[in-house]
């Protein structure tokens, strides 16, 4: 197999796999949020939060394992640092001892007769800080990914990296995007604490003040109980509230679900189903024993506070798997279900900026790109084809391949096509007939200075072919800057670039070059060249 022959199966081979990965393109290619609609977010996260996620968290664990290891105690309560635990019996505290270190370790722990001040030291509360936006990354992800969004866009921003961009292109439900992003989905499971004196624990209902609740209780509540309200909305949008006393300490949380789905209750209703790990499991078992036939309040918390989804009746001992039910409807059942498979966020999420681009505006971006690339494309064939007459032919088709090179090498590696990204494509366009042009002045001298046709092509390639390589590198070098430090759109415009100039080279330099081979053919003696 000659040379020649070996050169023309590369380029047909390396079109013909280009067409195949981008064709259809409405399918192989992806549109970013500018060209087919969508919602770009910024949000700011409040890491302090975390701290209390944190401290939450603990309060439920050690509260568990007192219960478990049948340790007695007067209160456990949360501080703005740490832990405050009071009341245990002195014979015990080795085994409390062991509960904190085994939950709370690195905190400092003090005790004193009974009491404990269990406190998070200032370094690990950095650490705690700094970690908890990269965990809000990763939950926020797990969201988005199961909404079905695709390529999107979630990445830390700031030089404080305590903010999160997200883009989402193609989303046609952006409200349930800022549903998903802000919600903490902290969910807990609590007893009840009945008021002195109920007998009907299965019809007995909170009342819908928090005086008047306060008031069954004597006007305190007692220690380890705290107040939570269940709200209920009208179809006229009036709000009515119960106020629910309940364990402070929860018997199962967020974290000890080992999945959850949307399912339907024996009336149909929609409602979570939920499995629970081995170990929340054992524990379910013990609440739910301890509470048969009284009402467990599902807690749902936020940076807005905890909200009670419903106190159903525990009819049975139950394990590891349950169903949470409650007002919903489909959507609302899902997202609850797809809150907690992904966990709960451990800080308060903001939005702090929003701009929905809707998908008409973005088909309209899209025929302003084509139309003012196929405008710039005809512009810059013409010059070639009227400046260097059949030479510019040559230029015309290796333009033409580097097109459609570009796409299918997009469409390959999955690269997102935004506007940018066309006015990417554009530049190309014009680096390669650049390249192009600079071949064929070096042609052109050549010739004047009375060379051979083949001499003159072969010195004009070779002379050209420095300055070409030279000035490619430079603007790569330039958009691997707005790569790394760019986003959404000016990431965009910095892949099709480099891409296009990678392509550009193959085509100005290869391409052009096997095309004048194949025009001359094996004819020694060439008198003239039309450029």
């Amino acid at each position: 197999m000659s040379n020649m022959t070996w050169k023309l199966l590369i380029i047909v081979g390396a079109v013909a796999l280009s067409v195949l990965s981008f064709y259809p393109p409405k399918e192989k290619i992806n549109l970013g949020l500018d060209l087919q609609g969508g919602s770009h977010l910024l949000l700011q996260v409040d890491t302090s939060a975390a701290i209390k996620s944190e401290v939450d968290l603990a309060i439920n664990r050690v509260g568990q394992l007192l219960k478990e290891k049948t340790i007695a105690y007067a209160s456990i309560a949360p501080t703005d640092n740490g832990v405050d635990l009071k009341g245990t019996d002195a014979s015990r505290d080795a085994d409390v001892r062991e509960i904190f270190d085994t939950i709370t370790p690195g905190w400092t722990i003090t005790p004193s007769e009974g009491n404990w001040t269990v406190r998070i030291p200032d370094r690990l509360r950095q650490e705690i800080e700094a970690s908890s936006v990269d965990t809000t990354l990763t939950v926020l992800r797990q969201r988005i990914d199961e909404l079905g969004v695709k390529e999107p866009i979630i990445q830390k921003q700031g030089t404080a990296g305590d903010r999160i961009v997200v883009e989402l292109p193609g989303l046609d439900d952006p409200e349930r995007a800022r549903r998903l992003l802000q919600d903490q989905a902290k969910l807990e499971w609590k007893a009840v604490v009945y008021p002195p004196g109920t007998s009907d624990y299965e019809g007995w209902a909170p009342p819908t003040t928090q005086e008047a609740t306060l008031a069954m209780f004597g006007g305190a509540l007692p220690p380890n109980v705290e107040l939570v309200p269940q709200v209920f909305n009208d179809a006229g949008g009036t709000k009515t509230e119960m106020w629910w006393p309940l364990q402070n300490v929860a018997a199962i949380v967020g974290n000890d679900l080992r999945s959850a789905r949307r399912g339907n209750d024996q009336m149909q209703r929609n409602v979570v189903d939920f499995i629970l790990s081995a170990d929340a499991g054992k524990r379910f078992q013990a609440a739910t024993r301890e509470n048969l036939h009284k009402k467990m309040a599902i807690v749902l918390g936020s940076s807005k506070g905890k909200v009670v989804i419903s106190a159903p009746v525990i009819n049975d001992v139950i394990s590891d798997r349950g169903q949470i039910s409650g007002r919903f409807d489909v959507k609302s059942a899902e997202d609850l279900a797809l809150k907690l498979r992904s966990g709960a966020i451990p800080t308060a999420v903001t939005i702090i900026g929003e701009t929905t681009v809707g998908p008409s505006l973005g088909r309209d971006s899209i025929k302003a790109g084509v139309f003012a690339s196929l405008l710039g494309f005809a512009g810059v064939a013409l010059f070639m084809l009227v400046y260097y007459r059949l030479s510019g032919v040559n230029a015309v088709i290796a333009l033409l391949l580097n097109v459609v090179l570009v796409l299918g090498a997009m469409a390959y590696f999955g690269s997102t096509l935004t506007l940018p990204g066309i006015a990417g494509l554009i530049l190309t366009v014009g680096m390669a007939v650049d390249s192009n042009v600079l071949i064929f002045e070096r042609i052109r001298e050549e010739l004047r200075l009375g060379k051979t046709v083949r001499t003159a092509i072969d010195q004009g390639f070779g002379r050209a072919f420095g300055t070409i390589v030279d000035t490619h590198v430079t603007t790569i070098v330039s958009a691997f800057f707005l790569f790394t430090y760019g986003t959404g759109p000016v990431r965009g415009f910095a892949v099709t670039l480099v891409i296009g100039l990678l392509f550009s080279m193959f085509t100005a330099v290869f391409v052009s070059r096997v095309i004048y081979d194949l025009v001359l053919g094996n004819r020694r003696n060439v008198e003239s060249l039309s450029i």
